[in-house]
Parts: structure tokens; sequence; C-alpha cells
């Protein structure tokens, strides 16, 4: 798919424990076009992860294509797949990892000045972004004075303050009750979907899955079309 904004091709990794080799991705492919949200389903150390990883460049020893926005990352050096990762890709994790010593909306400004943005229009996008969220009213207060729904949606806004080609979420209502973890996916996909990205969102909550564009699944390393 020449236009999609995630495509990977025989995408495979293995680690080595002793004498035993554990295949955890065995040629994985998928595309994921500009605009869709797409589930990512499967239990607890089904791989979801170590695809996320993967597409998002955080870590090497993969085999196989990865293009992101039409960019083959194995074509790139260390450099290049920073400044790809940078650019094009935003991330959600299930515990928010915001930087404790900032507060909301400086959380949300910091990785806009570090891709070149004026500090005045960061901090204007930030506070919409924040707005958009629900959490408006929490902008000068520091992660350990919100809950965790709030400190979700913070991470949800950093993760887009660059207008990302791509989103990628790791369970990212994970770590929150149930009626939380309903409003903030349907804050998420509703931004998402406003501000024109695409998102790979990696969940064991079928209920959850069911509301995104499409569902793939992973099972036994291989991916499987779910929905």
């Amino acid at each position: 798919m020449s236009d999609a904004v995630l495509q990977t091709t025989g995408l495979a990794r293995s680690f080595t424990q002793g004498e035993t080799t554990i295949h955890v991705l065995r040629g994985v492919d998928l595309a994921v076009r500009p605009g869709e949200i797409v589930a990512l389903l499967g239990p607890s150390g089904s791989g979801k992860s170590t695809l996320l990883q993967a597409v998002g460049l955080l870590e090497g020893g993969f085999s196989g294509s990865i293009r992101i926005a039409g960019t083959e990352a194995a074509r790139l050096d260390a450099a290049g797949r920073t400044a790809l990762r940078r650019d094009r890709l935003g991330f959600v994790y299930q515990f928010h990892h915001l930087l404790p010593d900032f507060n909301a909306i400086e959380n949300v400004v910091l990785p806009q000045l570090i891709h070149g943005a004026e500090r005045a229009p960061a901090e204007e996008r930030a506070a919409a972004l924040l707005t958009a969220l629900g959490v408006g009213h929490r902008l000068t207060h520091r992660p350990s004075a919100l809950s965790g729904g709030e400190q979700q949606r913070v991470a949800v806004a950093r993760a887009l303050a660059n207008r990302p080609a791509l989103v990628l979420a790791d369970e990212p209502t994970g770590n929150l009750d149930e009626a939380t973890a309903d409003r903030v996916l349907a804050e998420f996909l509703r931004l998402v979907r406003g501000e024109g990205s695409a998102a790979l969102v990696a969940t064991h909550n079928e209920r959850l899955a069911a509301r995104m564009d499409r569902v793939v699944r992973l099972h036994e390393g291989q991916l499987e079309i779910a929905g």
C-alpha cells in the first residue's frame, strides 16, 4: 500500500535465552492508512509491545521492512531514525511518563520546543490540546497533583503536540478504571481523528478495540485480521 503512513513487511524479532530461541514476531505485514485508527489486539506476552517498539524505532534487532510516511527506516542511521521518530511519530504509554518537575502545559510545550517551535505558539497549541481533552483548568498543575485520568490526558496531548503522522499507543487506558478508561479513549479517538493523524493502539480490551476503525490480532507472532 504505497500511501500507507505505516507499512511493515516481513517484520521479525527473535530472542535467545541460553540454547532456546524465542520467536516473538514472525513476519508481520501491516499497513495503516493516513487518518486510520487500528486496534492491535492480543493477550499479554503476545508481542504487542515488541511490535510497537519496532515501528516506533525504539530498539534494533529486527529484520524486515518498516516504512513510515514513505521512508524506509532500515536505510537510516541513528540520527536519521531519531529525526523520523521526532518528526513523524507520537507515543502514548500505559504509564504516562510525564516529567514530574514540569506542569501539564510545560510537558506539552517541551516536545514542541525540541522540535523547533517558538514558545508562544507552542504554549498556545498545548493549551488548546489540553482544553480539548478536558484538562484546560489544570494547566499549571504538576503530574503529582493530577488524577490518573488527567495524567493520561496530558500524555495524549503531548503525543499530538507536534502533529505526528502516526500515534503509537501501548495500552493507553490499561492503568485506569473502566469508567475513566472509556472517557479517556473517547477523547483520544476524537482528538486523533480531529488532528488527522493515524494511530496504532495496542490493547487486550476487545470492547475498546471495537470502537476503532479496524482490528488486527497478534497470534503466535503473526498478524491476523480480526475485523
